[in-house]
């Protein structure tokens, strides 16, 4: 009996020990294989979803604060600077969650007291200047923005707040730039402006490419509201390559979002700089040169063919003719640019400038006049051409057979067309002269109003029915750059202002075209007037004008370095060519003397104005004569005949370029 339970407790023993080696079996494989499953789960987190979560903990653990970009200069084609950015030291405010407006006011308060016994007194602030500039309401700025309060602050105001940081909670000293325009006011109007993102993005002619820009999710490329950006030339035409990139400085905050430590910085990064083909030297002359001759026009004594009283504005555009690079652009009067140091200017002062800030080598400028009656007795920059289209005229007449080149013609000085009566119009040459027998080169150089009206304007009418023989002459003119755009990328370049269809359809055809033919039915740029010249001199090839030599970062590497383009190509046989050539090889007044040939022709072009008609001065050249390199166009509006009003400026820009650069390879 005894032997037969030892036995069956043996059996249990044996049983019990099977399960518990099973249970711990059991118990060991389940501890592996959480085990297993937590280390893959750790490396699904590791390598998997890390990045993600790392993003998310950056996301949430702390604030990302743009630093303003450093942006690049803008040099002349000799490396003289025109534009440039100069460090100075700003206070900026960072406001936090929560705060409330009696805090801020109590600071602006403290602000001011400093600002009023250390600072500048010519950069001095109120208080409300103080609290508008801290945007506490968010109405310009997002939470973590810093607000720029003020700029230029002095060695005492910026060792004032480095020895009480602690007093000013959210105030910041920061190294900041501000703009700075060369003061002899280099090719201002070309050159442009800055002013604050916040307004370049709500102006209706820069809106749409700011617009573009805040859409930007990169920290280092997102615009800044109180950001300083281009304006007008190019400063805003080649925004892109100035600006640079924005630092960045991370502060970790709390999960109630407010910061709970020094920032992590990275440093912003310089932009670009610009070269541009301007010559510093030649751009000057021609602005002392239009200066002093309106001066002089304007005061010539009374009765004198070259006194112009109303003068007060001129233009000229100087662009080398195989390259299309444009050595000099003035639009006189200019202004100085620095005014609008730090993105801002006073009412005051845009009130004084706001008549010449706009470039008239391209668009269309009206002076500053006391009355808008007054200024509607005066005319724009842009100007009929007068006798400067004469080339142009001839060059059609002979492509479209209705001349040769030994045309001969018997000016008399009148030409009628129209019914007899009172619908009878008469054209006449200027004082009423007659040059008798001219071929087409001596109507160009006399500038014959009767041959270009006849011969050409008429036999264009005569030769195509209705308003044909307008879109012809329409076609011709755009292909010499005229009514079209230069191609020149400027904000707001103007086509010009075509009035022969005008014409067409309210006079008639005939009208037009004869009215066309000798430069009295389409107003045109100056910058257009001078790729009018150059394609001219090139025998029909239209140049691109060119701006800038080339863009070099900040490491010295050339990124982008223009080349000349050719727009279009008139092709005519070289006789047509040799035409206009020697219809102008005549000298002209203001040319006497000169150390290279040329080729030229004047325009007395007829505006007329609430007060009647005037007479704009219009000049166009190029030299040397024999193998063109360099064109130049001047306009002068109420400055008379061409060739007293304009052609002695064309003449100082001539001989600049001559002694800096070379018309023949080297300076003179």
């Amino acid at each position: 009996m005894t032997s037969q339970r030892t036995e069956e407790e043996q059996k249990r023993q044996i049983v019990n020990r099977r399960h518990f080696s099973f249970r711990l079996n059991l118990f060991f494989f389940s501890t592996f294989f959480l085990f297993s499953v937590l280390i893959v789960q750790l490396a699904i987190l590791q390598f998997v979803k890390g990045p993600e979560l790392k993003e998310q903990e950056s996301s949430l653990g702390s604030r990302a604060v743009q630093i303003p970009p450093i942006r690049g200069d803008i040099y002349d084609s000799s490396g003289r600077k025109i534009a440039y950015s100069t460090a100075t030291q700003s206070i900026y405010y960072t406001i936090e969650i929560g705060v409330k407006k009696a805090d801020a006011v109590a600071l602006a308060n403290k602000l001011y007291k400093i600002f009023t016994e250390y600072g500048d007194p010519k950069e001095a602030m109120t208080v409300d200047d103080i609290v508008k500039q801290m945007d506490i309401e968010f109405r310009l700025n997002s939470v973590y923005t810093p607000r720029r309060i003020k700029s230029n602050l002095t060695n005492k105001e910026i060792a004032y707040f480095m020895e009480n940081k602690d007093e000013f909670k959210g105030i910041e000293v920061v190294e900041d730039s501000i703009r700075n325009y060369d003061k002899e006011t280099v090719a201002v109007q070309l050159v442009g402006y800055l002013k604050k993102f916040k307004s370049a993005v709500t102006s209706p002619v820069t809106q749409a490419f700011y617009e573009k820009k805040a859409d930007s999710k990169d920290p280092t490329l997102e615009y800044l509201l109180e950001e300083d950006v281009g304006m007008d030339g190019l400063e805003y035409m080649y925004q892109d390559m100035l600006r640079g990139k924005n630092g960045v400085k991370r502060y970790p905050v709390n999960s109630t979002d407010r910061i709970i430590g020094p920032p992590v910085i990275t440093k912003p990064e310089k932009g670009n700089d610009i070269y541009m083909t301007i010559n510093r030297a030649v751009q000057l002359r021609a602005e002392k040169a239009i200066v002093d001759h309106i001066q002089y026009i304007r005061n010539a004594p009374v009765g004198s063919a070259d006194r112009a009283d109303q003068a007060r504005a001129g233009y000229a555009v100087a662009m080398e003719v195989k390259t299309g690079k444009v050595i000099a652009m003035a639009s006189m009067p200019d202004y100085d640019p620095n005014l609008w140091r730090g993105g801002r200017i006073s009412p005051e002062d845009y009130s004084n400038i706001q008549s010449i800030q706009n470039n008239g080598t391209i668009r269309e400028v009206y002076q500053k006049w006391p009355s808008q009656q007054e200024a509607n007795k005066h005319p724009s920059s842009l100007v009929y051409l007068g006798s400067t289209q004469k080339p142009l005229t001839v060059l059609v007449g002979l492509e479209e057979k209705t001349i040769t080149p030994n045309t001969v013609y018997n000016d008399t000085g009148v030409f009628s067309f129209g019914r007899e009566g009172r619908f009878r119009v008469s054209i006449r040459n200027s004082q009423n002269r007659a040059y008798g027998l001219l071929d087409p080169a001596r109507a160009i150089e006399k500038s014959s109003n009767p041959f270009m009206a006849e011969m050409i304007g008429n036999q264009l009418y005569r030769k195509y029915k209705g308003d044909e023989g307008v879109k012809v002459w329409d076609k011709y003119v755009k292909q010499f750059g005229l009514g079209v755009v230069t191609g020149s990328g400027l904000l707001g370049e103007s086509k010009g202002v075509v009035d022969y269809f005008f014409e067409a359809e309210n006079a008639s055809p005939q009208s037009a075209l004869i009215r066309s033919s000798f430069g009295q039915q389409a107003r045109y740029t100056p910058l257009q007037l001078v790729q009018y010249a150059a394609t001219l001199a090139n025998r029909g090839k239209r140049m691109k004008p060119i701006f800038v030599n080339k863009i070099v970062a900040p490491d010295g590497s050339v990124v982008e370095q223009p080349k000349p383009e050719v727009l279009n190509t008139v092709e005519l046989p070289d006789a047509y060519w040799q035409v206009i050539e020697r219809g102008m090889k005549s000298g002209v007044q203001g040319f006497e003397g000169v150390n290279y040939t040329f080729n030229r022709k004047t325009g007395t072009s007829q505006q007329t104005t609430s007060a009647g008609d005037v007479e704009n001065a219009v000049f166009i050249s190029y030299a040397p004569a024999e193998n063109p390199v360099l064109a130049v166009a001047v306009v002068v509006p109420e400055g008379g005949y061409g060739g007293r009003g304009a052609a002695p400026i064309a003449r100082q820009i001539f001989d600049a370029y001559d002694e800096e650069i070379g018309l023949y390879g080297m300076p003179r």
